[in-house]
């Protein structure tokens, strides 16, 4: 079973309608970032910038954590960028209820075409092909937050996974470490997580076995998930 690490993030908004980083999911393979809008609207992003999925968060809406990252269609305002637009967007979103999608154009850098470029005032910034194999093309920066990611000269159960968000430091058992739990998650920020080896019940293996849950480090909201 893969663990997936769900770090909820309150970002200060510049005014009451701002959008905001709402939710990051990390696992072994998987990372996801998530930007609030509106009207509970939640946009899910792979480490790419690539739109994965979007649409309504009714467990948001009722303030519920929602487990399984479903959502619903949404009803409001939808529109997509027409065909006599840029060819790195058209037929890509363009708005979101009032929130403005932007996208790298074709006369941008080569390693920035077709990529999310901002929605509403949320910018979103990229690293480039001359930057290590293990990250390139992986964001950069979201807003203001700063994201960084271990590189190809890392432990091998390192490569490409998430190293920091704005202040906040992660660390990963490494391929030296039992078989159970390799590669995943060791410390957000000063808090620590321990997991049962190879060694414990089968049906522990791979679990959590210290560590809290749901807890908020330098401000930002973590959830570890089965």
């Amino acid at each position: 079973m893969k663990i997936f690490l769900s770090v909820m993030i309150s970002c200060l908004a510049t005014t009451a309608m701002a959008q905001n980083i709402s939710m990051i999911t990390v696992g072994r393979d998987v990372n996801t970032f998530v930007i609030g809008l509106d009207n509970n609207v939640s946009v899910y992003l792979s480490k790419d910038g690539n739109i994965s999925k979007w649409g309504y968060d009714k467990y948001v809406a009722a303030g519920l954590e929602n487990y399984r990252d479903a959502l619903d269609t949404y009803a409001g305002r939808t529109e997509y960028y027409a065909a006599i637009d840029d060819s790195s967007f058209r037929g890509k979103l363009k708005y979101i209820g009032k929130d403005l999608l932007s996208w790298y154009a074709s006369y941008d850098n080569e390693a920035l075409r077709g990529k999310l470029k901002s929605i509403g005032n949320i910018s979103f910034d990229y690293y480039q092909a001359y930057d290590n194999k293990a990250f390139r093309g992986n964001i950069k920066m979201i807003g203001r937050q700063e994201v960084t990611w271990y590189a190809s000269y890392d432990n091998d159960a390192l490569k490409g996974k998430l190293k920091s968000v704005g202040p906040t430091a992660f660390t990963w058992y490494t391929s030296l470490d039992d078989v159970a739990f390799r590669g995943k998650i060791k410390s957000i920020g000063n808090a620590s997580f321990t997991w049962y080896s190879s060694f414990d019940r089968p049906e522990y293996r791979g679990s959590l076995k210290s560590g809290i849950g749901s807890q908020y480090i330098n401000g930002i909201k973590y959830i570890l998930r089965n």
